[in-house]
């Protein structure tokens, strides 16, 4: 069995249709994939008929962007009901202000005279209610501003870069409790990406555990073989199962393709076990 438990489409800020993702999935020999776009459900139900067609096995997904004491945290919810109205009016809420943070954005963007990104950014996001920084730095590149979309983030993009701007999402809490809500599980997407320090790592784990998250995603494209064992250690220690996913978004940008990943460390309580 080939798990791959993270992936996004053009729902949110992927490149390819879900239909796409699954037959490329199925091609990678991933048996059990799951559709985690940011904020939104819409491909769920694309990507279920080609994962029929294709004879693998779809785990309906959703990835939420939380703000935990300032810092942008993402929350893979596994196992959802898409149709669960709790959860699709916090998803909701979370989506209305991404507009006006791409307006503030292009206005950064003009102030350096780097015209049209927000028209750029939009031409590119198939749901204008997902416009995201990817879209931006897909623009970009476009343009030959930058080289390829990772220089987009170090350049203008990231925290603390020029054309950075900040947004309070969800909280923590709200985003465990809409995806339990929905029938899911909560995981806590690539942690090793977090600015935290190893104080503040713990003690999100430790809240997201209490407030009834399920699992710490282990193994990911942007962990290295280290992170991959410190991070069994953390879900061993909270009393969590182990994720995994590639995180893929388009075939030139991503670090991993989908399936690409070695298996969880030894001892690691996999999270599709705890899957009804």
């Amino acid at each position: 069995m080939t798990y791959d438990l993270h992936s996004h489409s053009v729902y949110s800020d992927g490149t390819l249709l879900p239909s796409q993702l699954v037959a490329r999935a199925a091609q990678r020999k991933v048996t059990t994939l799951a559709l985690t776009d940011h904020d939104g459900t819409g491909g769920l139900e694309e990507a279920r008929a080609a994962a029929h067609e294709h004879g693998i096995e779809l785990i309906d997904g959703v990835e939420i962007s939380v703000t935990w004491r300032g810092c942008t945290v993402h929350i893979v919810g596994l196992g959802i009901s898409a149709l669960n109205s709790k959860l699709q009016d916090g998803l909701a809420a979370t989506r209305g202000g991404r507009l006006e943070r791409a307006r503030k954005m292009a206005a950064a963007f003009d102030t350096m005279g780097i015209k049209g990104t927000l028209e750029g950014a939009q031409v590119l996001a198939a749901n204008p209610e997902l416009i995201s920084r990817t879209h931006f730095a897909r623009y970009l590149l476009q343009q030959g501003v930058i080289k390829d979309v990772k220089s987009a983030f170090k350049r203008f993009l990231g925290g603390g870069q020029p054309c950075y701007v900040a947004l309070e999402w969800a909280s923590l809490s709200d985003a465990v409790r809409w995806i339990n809500g929905s029938g899911g599980l909560a995981v806590i997407a690539h942690p090793g990406r977090y600015p935290l320090d190893t104080g503040q790592l713990r003690e999100l784990l430790a809240e997201f555990r209490d407030l009834g998250g399920a699992a710490i995603e282990v193994v990911t494209s942007s962990h290295t073989p280290q992170q991959y064992r410190n991070f069994a250690e953390h879900a061993r220690h909270y009393g969590l199962a182990a994720s995994m996913g590639s995180d893929f978004h388009a075939p030139a940008e991503s670090y991993h393709d989908l399936g690409g990943l070695p298996p969880l460390p030894d001892g690691s309580v996999p999270v599709w076990t705890k899957l009804q």
